[in-house]
This record gives structure tokens, C-alpha cells and sequence, in this order.
């Protein structure tokens, strides 16, 4: 969400994270998106929108939507504008801004509707963004709301060095200014800062043997999913070399176990913004 210059981001910005977060966008879709409704709105605000991944989806998904996405990284708008201009669906139905969440440049009551997703696990201040994404939006307007609940985390086998690595991957969110269990807390943040009818709603990926197929394409995503942050892990020694080898040989063992059990879940919630 952010070059690092306010607080560190674990998974950089390289143009090999910017594919994956597209990617990633792409497969937790149909989970994701399946309570969304923005079929009534025309404008739209998404707040962390990066590299376009989410936007590219609400465009699609939102025929009739004009989108503004904010971002604080330069970097990620220009790869977002980049890969935006290149949908013929998208072209004139957006505006990318670089800005702070926490202080927005637009009136109140600017837009009818607003998306975060995976973004406020990654903010030192969910509350003030919470109520500032409120403050733009017009009376009667919903927001939607997606973020992790990292404790949620299972696989079996048993793989400890998966686990060592996964507690040094949310200890370091922890302590850098973010929140990786940030998903169960939603509905406590947005009734404290004034949001009326919340709504939480917990989904679950849970594979077994009875899905092969699934079973193996999440762990694979998971993989890379974890594997984005090693270079900040080990440059900050919160892991080592071989925590790092022992997790990826755990996670492609499991992967190849017929009777392998992946379990995560998230949270998202919706609320309206009172008359």
C-alpha cells in the first residue's frame, strides 16, 4: 500500500509481487466478491488499490461504476494505471490518486459506495481511515470491508517449520504497524466510528482429500503467498535460511499428500453510513 517510507511493507513491490497480488486478486474472487453489490452505485471509491487488481474486478463485475482508487505508492498506481489502460472494459471508468487514506482530499459525500480489501491488516490506524472513507461517502451509502484473521491458519501435516516461519510473518506485521488478525475486529471498528446495520460475515477455504485439485491450487498460492515475504524476513533476522528451506519442502510435501487438510479464514463485513 505504501513504499515503506511511513512503515514496512512485508511484501515489496517488485514486479513479481505486483503479478501475484493480480493473481491473488483473480483466485479468491468468487469467495471475495460473492456478497458484493455494487449494481446500484455509480461512484466509487477503493481505498489501497495498488496495482489495479481489485479494480480490474469491480470494473468488470460493476458495468455501470465509475471507480476512484487511492494509494499512497507511486510506484503501484503507475503499474495499476498501466494495467488499467490496458482493458478496453476499464477505459474512462476510473481515476487513480495518490493519497492518504487517513486524510482525503475529497469533499464530503463524494461517492456512493467504497471497497477495502487486504489493506487496513497493513495501516497503523484503522479507525481514522474508517472514518474518513465515512465522511466521503454520501448518507445510505455501503461500505465493504475484507481483511485477515491469520490465527485462522491449518494445515496438516503437521509442518513446523511452515509454523515458525507463519509466526515471523505475523510478528513482524504485528510489530511494524499493521494487524494480521485485524478480520475479527471489523465489526467492533466500524460501530465505534459511526457505521450503522454491520454486518460480519466469516468465509472459509477448507480443502481436503474430497478436493484434490483445489487442495493443491491453494497451497500453491499459499506458497507464493508466504515466499513474498522472505526477503524482508530475512533481512530483518526474523527468520533464517534454512526456516525458510524447511517451510518450502513442508509446504511442497503436503501439497503432494493425498490426505493433506488446508484450512483459512477471513472475514469480510458491510455497513451503511447513517442518515
Amino acid at each position: 500500500m505504501n513504499d515503506g517510507s511511513l512503515f514496512p511493507y512485508l511484501h515489496g513491490f517488485s514486479p513479481k509481487e505486483q503479478a501475484r497480488l493480480r493473481a491473488q486478486a483473480r483466485f479468491g474472487e468468487h469467495v471475495v466478491y460473492r456478497d458484493v453489490n455494487f449494481s446500484s452505485c455509480k461512484k466509487i471509491l477503493e481505498v489501497g488499490c495498488g496495482v489495479g487488481a481489485q479494480s480490474e474486478i469491480m470494473l468488470r463485475r460493476f458495468p455501470d461504476i465509475h471507480l476512484t482508487g487511492i494509494d499512497m505508492n507511486e510506484r503501484q498506481l503507475k503499474a495499476a494505471s498501466a494495467h488499467l489502460a490496458s482493458l478496453p472494459f476499464a477505459k474512462g471508468r476510473y481515476d487513480l490518486k495518490l493519497q492518504d487514506a487517513g486524510n482525503m482530499e475529497f469533499p464530503s459525500k463524494s461517492f456512493d459506495g467504497a471497497f477495502l480489501c487486504w489493506i487496513l491488516e497493513h495501516v497503523p490506524d484503522p479507525s481514522r481511515i474508517l472514518s474518513e472513507v465515512r465522511r466521503v461517502l454520501i448518507p445510505g451509502s455501503r461500505i465493504y470491508v475484507t481483511e485477515v484473521m491469520n490465527h485462522s491458519f491449518f494445515l496438516d501435516p503437521y509442518s513446523p517449520m511452515v509454523w515458525k516461519y507463519w509466526m515471523a510473518f505475523n510478528d513482524y506485521q504485528y510489530e511494524n504497524a499493521g494487524d494480521p488478525f485485524i478480520g475479527a475486529k471489523l465489526g467492533n471498528l466500524l460501530t465505534a466510528v459511526g457505521y450503522t446495520n454491520v454486518e460480519t460475515h466469516i468465509k472459509t477455504w477448507h480443502y481436503d482429500n474430497r478436493h484434490p485439485e483445489s487442495r493443491r491450487e491453494i497451497i500453491e498460492y499459499w506458497t507464493e503467498l508466504l515466499l513474498s515475504g522472505q526477503e524482508q524476513l530475512l533481512a530483518a533476522k526474523a527468520v533464517t535460511p534454512e526456516i525458510v528451506k524447511g517451510a518450502v519442502e513442508e509446504l511442497n510435501a503436503v501439497r503432494k499428500d493425498p490426505n493433506a487438510v488446508f484450512m483459512y479464514s477471513f472475514m469480510q463485513a458491510s455497513a451503511v453510513v447513517g442518515f
